[in-house]
């Protein structure tokens, strides 16, 4: 009898269309072997399949156990209401293949049962899977060594993250708050993100305003947002005192560099009046 989605599906409801499946195939069917809930031989092949109404740890738990007599292992569950575009039915499929376990499906119509193979045991390849994801890796390590501090809880969500990108605009927000309006030549030159023109046009956060073409100016929001985070604010300005100690050590250095020249000419020119009098 089919089942509407008011009815609840038991596991042994799972279990004919599987069966009567594997049967077409060929295969010799028997339920409830040794604690499996269905197995299925041809010569010395056997498959394990484990039946639950929808997917769990202890569905995991059974499956993994049941690898360790059969590489054949399989799970099926009813076919999800939501389909197969989900993130939930993405994550399901990422954990079964990472666990080598295949994935069948069952759909209860009043017509006719369907079973679906979604995909079979297969030997999961990690170096494969980690190539295909260096990007996210990428993204992982420059984010990790973006940050300048501990300011986000794990765990945590519906949270305010500060993120590698917000540092660089808190960055961006600091000099404006010590030098007023500036341009992003004039905040790069004190050592803000290369991003600086991207982050103030884009202003994601809205703490910038555009007073002129290439002038921005702050937005009271940002400085209220740094009166949450008075230790990101010290670290920035902090960064702001280095530059301006290495602009004037290399103002002092650069000026020293002109008197020594300027000396110098003027003690040449004396070498040469004396060279004439002789």
């Amino acid at each position: 009898m089919a089942k509407t989605q008011a009815e609840t599906i038991r596991e042994t409801d799972l279990y004919k269309p599987v069966h009567d499946y594997l049967v077409a195939q060929g295969y010799e069917v028997q339920g409830e072997v040794n604690g499996c809930d269905l197995a299925a031989i041809m010569g010395d092949d056997l498959i394990v399949i484990e039946l639950k109404t929808s997917f769990n740890l202890k569905l995991l738990y059974q499956a993994v156990k049941r690898q360790r007599v059969t590489e054949s292992v399989y799970v099926a569950v009813p076919r999800p209401k939501g389909g197969t575009r989900t993130a939930a039915w993405r994550e399901m499929c990422m954990l079964l293949r990472r666990l080598e376990i295949g994935l069948i499906t069952v759909a209860l119509n009043k017509k006719a049962d369907q079973v679906e193979v979604h995909f079979h045991p297969n030997t999961f390849d990690r170096m494969k899977s980690m190539r295909a994801n260096k990007r996210i890796r990428y993204s992982i390590i420059k984010e990790t060594a973006g940050r300048s501090g501990h300011y986000n809880t794990g765990g945590a969500n519906k949270t305010k993250l500060i993120t590698a990108y917000r540092e660089q605009a808190i960055h961006i927000v600091c000099c404006m708050m010590k030098y007023g309006k500036m341009s992003p030549a004039q905040l790069k030159k004190m050592g803000t993100s290369a991003k600086t023109p991207n982050i103030l046009r884009d202003n994601h956060y809205g703490w910038f305003i555009k007073v002129t073409r290439g002038i921005y100016d702050l937005d009271d929001s940002a400085r209220e947002f740094l009166k949450g985070y008075p230790e990101l604010q010290q670290h920035y300005m902090g960064k702001i005192s280095e530059w301006e100690q290495a602009q004037a050590a290399a103002e002092a250095e650069a000026q020293a560099a002109s008197d020594d020249q300027a000396e110098n000419k003027k003690a040449g020119r004396k070498k040469g009046k004396a060279d004439k009098l002789a």
